[in-house]
């Protein structure tokens, strides 16, 4: 672990000093690459500063408690503080093996967000707009931009389906465990004898990729226009702005209809498209390895059911970690960090006991 810690500290006082070199500063790209890996270095670098003095602070305390001589209640101060820093240093320590784990190379992307009803009809539907406004109150209390890619709407203000961008730092990072089965368990409006009813909805996250990394040759695509079927007016429904592709070789299809422009259209559908091929090649290369990346927090597949959430008791439970919460409301309001943050921790701990075991 000092050998890793020791390279990244190196690494770390090698990028500040470039950071206020005035030709580094001249150069936005490499500005703002070094600027995002220093970043994400320094929490632990922070760590790693809090660990060293935490180890300074026990032998101090150590020291001090063989002095002490027939002196108890300093023994017992240099004990206190012994034991005190002893068990800081353990805790620093674990949490260091954490975060020297390898990153995913995809966490700092941003992401296409795919939410789908599911079993339940209309009440599924509108439990699909519930999570789309999840998602978009955590992202704007993250600093984050959404951006619909298209939906299709139903009468009573749910969504059959919605896609959209979610544009940031460390977004993927942050929602890639909820791809799966989202359960609700709730009484409908349109229920008039108060009776509880279940539903779904699947939820796929997929990272947001450039054309570099994957490869489209164009004579493999069917690009179709069409009138858009959704809100916008006269001008919409009047032209065929509205864009399908399909990729023959797979047979993915995606679609945009947002935008009043048929160029716009088709830029976000082809983003749809290159986030789908990518997630799709990276889930083959996975499965062929798929048990040496298992970890606890699941697979991600849509058909996994991932967490309920039960309005007449306010639970969330995620199934994956059994972690239950009583602050449903919070959560759906944008409150989504408790659980996120018990998610990313349960997968590095489950892939820091995988290494060990190895060792």
């Amino acid at each position: 672990m000092q050998e890793k810690l020791d390279m990244i500290i190196s690494r770390y006082d090698e990028i500040s000093a470039k950071l206020s070199d005035p030709k580094v500063v001249s150069d936005n790209k490499l500005y703002t690459e070094l600027m995002k890996e220093f970043k994400n270095l320094t929490p632990l670098i922070d760590a790693h500063k809090r660990y060293q003095k935490a180890v300074k602070d026990r032998d101090g305390a150590l020291e001090e408690l063989s002095e002490a001589g027939d002196d108890e209640e300093l023994k017992e101060l240099a004990r206190s503080v012994y034991e005190e820093n002893k068990a800081l240093c353990e805790e620093l320590s674990e949490e260091l093996k954490i975060m020297l784990l390898p990153r995913d190379p995809d966490d700092d992307k941003s992401v296409i967000v795919e939410i789908r009803a599911g079993a339940g009809g209309e009440e599924a539907a509108l439990f699909a707009n519930s999570m789309f406004r999840m998602y978009s109150m955590y992202a704007a209390k993250q600093g984050w931009k959404i951006d619909i890619l298209g939906g299709n709407p139903t009468e009573l203000g749910g969504y059959k389906e919605i896609s959209f961008g979610v544009e940031g730092e460390g977004v993927y990072a942050k929602l890639k465990y909820e791809s799966g089965v989202h359960r609700v368990q709730r009484v409908p409006e349109t229920e008039s004898q108060g009776r509880i009813q279940t539903s779904t909805v699947t939820v796929a996250v997929l990272p947001e990729v450039e054309e570099v990394d994957v490869n489209i040759d164009p004579s493999d695509l069917t690009v179709q226009t069409f009138r858009s079927s959704g809100a916008g007016g006269q001008h919409i429904n009047k032209t065929e702005s509205a864009v399908r592709i399909i990729h023959n070789p797979t047979g993915t299809v995606v679609e945009c209809q947002e935008e009043r422009s048929q160029m716009k259209n088709k830029e976000k559908a082809l983003k749809m498209l290159y986030s789908k091929l990518y997630e799709a090649e990276r889930t083959a290369r996975n499965s062929a390895i798929a048990e040496e990346r298992r970890v606890q927090v699941g697979t991600g597949d849509r058909s996994e059911r991932i967490r309920t959430y039960n309005f007449p008791q306010s639970r969330v439970t995620d199934h994956r970690i059994g972690l239950t919460l009583y602050k449903l409301d919070e959560m759906m309001n944008g409150g989504c960090d408790e659980i996120f943050d018990a998610l990313r921790l349960a997968e590095k701990t489950a892939l820091l006991a995988k290494s060990e075991s190895k060792n």
